[in-house]
C-alpha cells in the first residue's frame, strides 16, 4: 500500500505547525494499523544456510537443506501420501522471528502451522493456515522467539507430499544468550542384530535392547552394522526391529560396512528401514544438537566422498555449541581384530581442528576406551577421547594388539555405553547385560 499525504494551502486560521502535526498523526496511525509494513524494512533473513531437518524426504535429492539454500530451483520434498509432515530449521539460540515466507511447489499444504520452539520439543504457534492454495505465503507481523522454527503440515493439498522451494525466516539472529543448561543421558552401541531371536538363549541383541530400554536415555545412538549379515530389509524387519526397533523413533543411527553388502544396493535395506531417521538431511550423514552438545553422525563407508567431507567442514564451521561429539563405524584406533583403520584419519584431523571432544565407533566387537589423543596417536590433553562400543549383539572379537593410549579393553561381555553429558562435561559407563557396570570412564571437561 502506498501512502500519500499533502498539506492544504496555508491560511491565517490554520498554522502550518498544526497541519504538519495532523499529517504525522495520520501517517503514524496508518503505520500502527499495518505493523508488518512498519517493520518490513528492519527484517533480516536469518534462515539461509542454517542446519535443517525434516520428518521425511522423497529421496536424497530433496533434502530439507534445499529449502534454506537460497537457490530458487532446489526444493525439499517429503514422502508422498503421508500426513503429518514437518520441515525444521535451527536458527541459533534465542532468535527473534518477525516474518516467514513460504514458496510452495505444486505439492502444497492445504493446512499447516508455523511454529517456534526453544528446545525442539515444546512448540508455540506463530501462524495457522486452514485453506491454503499453494504458491507463496508471506506471514508478516509475527512475534516469536526461540531456536527452532518449523512448518508443520497437517493436510496435503494434493495426493503427493509436501514440497517447498524456500522457507525464508526474517528477524534477529540468535547466539546472544548462554547455551541451555541441564544434563542428559545417551545410550550407544554398534554391531547389533545377529540373525537370531529371543527364542535362542545365546542371542544377545534382545538382551542389549532390554538393557538400553531400562536405562531410558534421551535418545539412542548406533555406530553401524546395525543388522547382520547383509543388512537386507527383510532381516531388519525380522531381527533388529524385534528388539532395538522398539525405540526406533528415538534412535539416531549410522551405517557400517555390513549395510553396504545388501544385494539390493549399498545401504538399500538400511535406508528403507530407518527412512528419514537415518537421512534427516537427505544423506547418510547428518548433525543435530542436544543441550550444549553438537552431534555429528557420519558414514565412514564413504570418507572418500568429497561432498561428505565438505559438508562436515561446513557443519562444524556453523556449530555454536561448547561440546562436540562425532560417531561413525570405523575406528581410527582399535586393539581388536580389525585394528586401526586409516580411512578415518582425515576426518579425525578435521574434528581435531574443530576441538572435538568425543568420537564413538563400532566395527571391532569389543569395548575399549582411549586417553585423549591427536590424529597421529599422540597423547595430549586437548585431544579426542575415542570409545569403541561394538558389543551390541554380534559375536565378540578378541583383543589382539594393544594400541598406545588404550586405557581399558573388555571382550566377551555384551553391553551398551551409558553416556552422561552436561553443558560442560561428559563421562560414561560400560554396562553389561547382567546390569553390572564393567567400566567407568573419567569425567572430562569439554574443550
Amino acid at each position: 500500500m502506498r501512502l500519500n499525504a499533502s498539506a492544504p494551502p496555508r491560511s491565517t486560521t490554520t498554522p502550518l505547525s498544526l497541519v504538519l502535526t495532523a499529517v504525522l498523526l495520520l501517517v503514524g496511525g496508518l503505520l500502527l494499523a499495518l505493523p508488518e509494513r512498519a517493520g518490513a524494512a528492519a527484517d533480516v533473513l536469518i534462515s539461509q544456510g542454517r542446519p535443517a531437518t525434516s520428518s521425511s524426504v522423497e529421496d536424497s535429492t530433496f533434502g530439507p537443506e534445499k529449502a534454506f539454500d537460497g537457490v530458487s530451483s532446489t526444493r525439499w520434498a517429503s514422502a508422498e501420501g503421508i500426513d503429518p509432515q514437518w520441515l525444521q530449521v535451527d536458527l541459533g539460540p534465542s532468535a527473534t522471528v518477525s516474518r516467514v515466507k513460504l514458496v510452495w511447489e505444486a505439492a502444497y499444504a492445504k493446512a499447516y502451522r508455523v511454529e517456534i520452539s526453544t528446545d525442539g520439543t515444546t512448540w508455540t504457534r506463530l501462524a495457522n493456515e486452514t485453506a491454503g492454495n499453494g504458491a507463496t505465503d508471506d506471514w508478516t507481523g509475527l512475534t516469536g522467539q526461540g531456536r527452532y522454527l518449523r512448518v508443520y503440515g497437517t493436510a496435503r493439498g494434493t495426493s503427493y507430499g509436501y514440497s517447498l522451494f524456500a522457507v525464508e525466516v526474517y528477524g534477529t539472529p540468535g547466539g546472544t544468550t548462554p547455551p541451555p543448561t541441564g544434563s542428559f543421558t545417551v545410550v550407544a552401541a554398534g554391531d547389533i542384530a545377529a540373525q537370531c531371536t529371543a527364542s535362542s538363549s545365546s542371542c544377545a541383541h534382545p538382551k542389549t535392547a532390554a538393557l538400553a530400554q531400562r536405562i531410558a536415555p534421551s535418545f539412542y545412538l548406533t555406530m553401524g552394522d546395525n543388522q547382520y549379515d547383509d543388512a537386507l530389509l527383510s532381516d531388519f524387519r525380522n531381527y533388529y526391529d524385534k528388539t532395538w526397533g522398539a525405540f526406533k523413533a528415538k534412535t539416531r543411527p549410522v551405517p557400517g560396512n555390513h549395510e553396504t553388502y545388501d544385494p539390493a544396493g549399498s545401504l538399500a535395506g538400511y535406508k528403507s528401514y530407518f527412512g528419514a531417521i537415518a537421512y534427516p538431511q537427505g544423506k547418510p550423514y547428518y548433525s543435530y544438537d542436544q543441550g550444549n552438545w553438537h552431534f555429528v553422525a557420519l558414514d565412514s563407508n564413504s570418507f572418500d566422498d568429497a561432498a561428505q567431507i565438505q559438508w562436515l567442514k561446513d557443519d562444524l564451521a556453523r556449530n555454536t555449541k561448547g561440546c562436540l561429539a562425532a560417531y561413525f563405524h570405523h575406528p581410527l584406533y582399535s586393539s581388536g581384530g580389525h585394528g586401526n583403520d586409516p580411512v578415518s584419519k582425515p576426518v579425525w584431523q578435521i574434528l581435531y581442528g574443530a576441538k572435538a571432544d568425543l568420537v564413538l565407533n563400532g566395527h571391532d566387537h569389543h569395548y575399549e576406551r582411549f586417553a585423549p589423543q591427536d590424529p597421529n596417536g599422540r597423547a595430549t590433553a586437548d585431544g579426542i577421547v575415542e570409545i569403541v562400543g561394538g558389543m551390541g549383539g554380534a559375536e565378540p572379537y578378541d583383543i589382539e594388539t594393544v594400541q598406545p593410549n588404550s586405557q581399558k579393553r573388555i571382550s566377551g561381555s555384551y553391553g551398551v555405553l551409558k553416556l552422561d553429558l552436561t553443558d560442560t562435561t561428559y563421562t560414561w559407563q560400560y554396562v553389561g547385560t547382567d546390569n553390572q557396570v564393567k567400566d567407568s570412564g573419567p569425567t572430562y571437561t569439554c574443550h
